[in-house]
């Protein structure tokens, strides 16, 4: 049975009350499709700088852009385009950070950024992070 409350907001039995899925869909776990409610898969839990290894991958990093150095073009047998490196923190540390092809253009200082299935390395004693080929970068905040 559904009733409507004095602020003429929706309550009942229902095993997803509309509060339920405003909740839902403020933490991103649910996502309108076609009007109805679906629930997406849970985001991977985000590492924290502090948290990597060098020569290891990881799920999910986000990250301040501090400053993006300007492009370079190189060309290799591994790879040929553009490449810069950055500098990022998150709030447990610093790490450098290399951006290739479109994600030179898409990354500015100041960005809040998120690299999914990246890798992780150690370079002059810094660690570095980069998606390399098959990792993810999205801008989240410009």
């Amino acid at each position: 049975m559904r009733t409507t409350n004095r602020n003429g907001r929706t309550n009942g039995n229902d095993a997803t009350s509309e509060r339920t899925l405003a909740i839902l869909r403020h933490a991103g776990l649910a996502e309108s499709v076609g009007g109805a409610e679906a629930y997406a898969a849970p985001k991977p839990a985000r590492m924290q700088v502090r948290e990597l290894k060098p020569g290891a991958g990881f799920t999910s990093l986000e990250v301040l852009v501090l400053r993006r150095y300007p492009r370079r073009l190189v060309s290799s047998s591994n790879y040929h385009g553009a490449v810069a490196a950055g500098c990022a923190r998150d709030e447990t540390g610093i790490v450098g950070l290399v951006l290739w092809g479109d994600q030179v253009d898409q990354v500015t200082t100041g960005n809040v950024v998120r690299i999914e299935s990246g890798w992780c390395r150690r370079s002059h004693g810094e660690l570095v992070v980069s998606t390399g080929r098959h990792g993810r970068l999205t801008v989240l905040d410009a």
